[in-house]
């Protein structure tokens, strides 16, 4: 399982897109291929990113904040430029059914109706758990201002944990068990926001859990500026656990390969 981190800013991070996360994963023979969230400045760097954009099997919304879901009209309007005919699936909790041709009506009118493709619609609930493109998926509430699901996906070649938005909870401590990867945000150093993750409670969270992997996003981004290096030291010190803070465009390959570092 390949993972690339084709946005890692938070909503008003000029220099690095929203986070977003691109997933290729294998069931059996067959690629997969998966984008976790996909904010109003995401959809620009999927597209420079991706080894193959118009092969995009899912897309993943972990909440309705614009930064995570409000580059789906973009996404959606350059799929029908492409001519695009295999069905998307877009997955999310209550409401993504309405809320995303809401959106693409509101920047694009009458296009969604025009699209060449099927849009598959499939709703995501804390505790539960789906088999849908040859992987487990399973969800959990974290602590945010809009409700938020974490979200853990396994296929035959790894699995992952990405937090979305917020901090962590008791049920995504028990969601990311075991993860080959966890995906967190990390607004702060130490926690700022009652709403927010921070480096130091990711940390926790990654050794609470076993993680192998851990990957710091959505850093506030005068933080980031201003200490990456300090943070960078911080994490090259854990014992036991190899944890980074990545770029746009970096990836790492986890699960049955041997792993990759972060590039």
């Amino acid at each position: 399982m390949k993972i690339i981190f084709v946005g890692v800013g938070e909503a008003f991070d000029e220099n690095r897109p929203n986070t977003s996360i691109l997933v290729l994963g294998e069931a059996g023979n067959d690629p997969v291929r998966i984008l976790f969230d996909c904010g109003f400045t995401a959809a620009h760097a999927f597209w420079r990113l991706a080894p193959d954009p118009t092969a995009l099997d899912a897309v993943w919304i972990s909440h309705f904040h614009g930064d995570h879901f409000l580059g789906l009209p973009l996404l959606l309007l350059r799929f029908w430029e492409e001519k695009r005919t295999r069905p998307l699936t877009i997955i999310g909790q209550e409401g993504v059914t309405e809320k995303v041709p809401s959106a693409m009506d509101l920047a694009y009118p009458g296009f969604y109706e025009k699209l060449t493709f099927p849009v598959k619609y499939v709703t995501a609930q804390p505790g539960q758990e789906l088999d849908l493109l040859r992987h487990r998926w399973s969800f959990a509430a974290g602590r945010h201002s809009q409700p938020c699901l974490g979200i853990r996906l396994a296929g035959d070649t790894g699995s992952v944990y990405y937090s979305g938005d917020g901090q962590p909870s008791d049920g995504t401590a028990v969601l990311a068990r075991g993860c080959d990867l966890v995906i967190h945000e990390a607004y702060g150093r130490q926690a700022m926001l009652a709403a927010h993750g921070s480096v130091d409670g990711s940390i926790e969270f990654a050794r609470h859990t076993g993680a192998g992997h851990l990957a710091l996003v959505h850093m506030n981004r005068r933080i980031r500026e201003e200490h990456a290096s300090a943070v960078r030291r911080q994490l090259a010190g854990l014992p036991g656990l190899h944890a980074f803070l990545p770029a746009p465009g970096d990836s790492i390959t986890i699960g049955a390969s041997a792993p990759e570092t972060a590039t």
